[in-house]
């Protein structure tokens, strides 16, 4: 199977809120608007992301995004206000999370350099 695009939703109580609170942490509007209670963003060519009003699935999702420069990223997010926590993982990876209104988590790392990255 050769995979060419991966969505990730997430589910939230209050659509216009959630749109709103993630267009300031993504740091712009979304890139589609596929129907009247989903917001879409594109973070790379494969990689989207969106927001989708389901109360009942509110709150429980994860989302683990690899980023380059993550101090560079922290500091965006720190000037736009939103308070994250770190921790450091057993591999000595950096996690940074931070959660939305409903509780759904949304974790960044630095993507590992290459040979960093064990061969399969």
């Amino acid at each position: 199977m050769e995979v060419t695009h991966v969505f990730s939703g997430l589910a939230v109580s209050d659509y216009e809120a959630a749109r709103g609170w993630y267009e300031h942490l993504l740091g712009r509007p979304p890139d589609m608007l596929p129907k009247e209670d989903e917001a879409v963003w594109q973070l790379s060519h494969s990689a989207l992301i969106y927001v989708v009003a389901d109360q009942p699935r509110a709150g429980s999702g994860l989302l683990t995004v690899a980023v380059n420069r993550l101090d560079e990223h922290l500091a965006d997010l720190a000037k736009r206000g939103i308070q994250t926590q770190t921790e450091t993982l057993a591999n000595g990876v950096r996690k940074v999370s931070v959660s939305d209104p409903d509780g759904n988590t949304i974790s960044f790392f630095e993507t590992p350099a290459p040979d960093a990255v064990p061969a399969h």
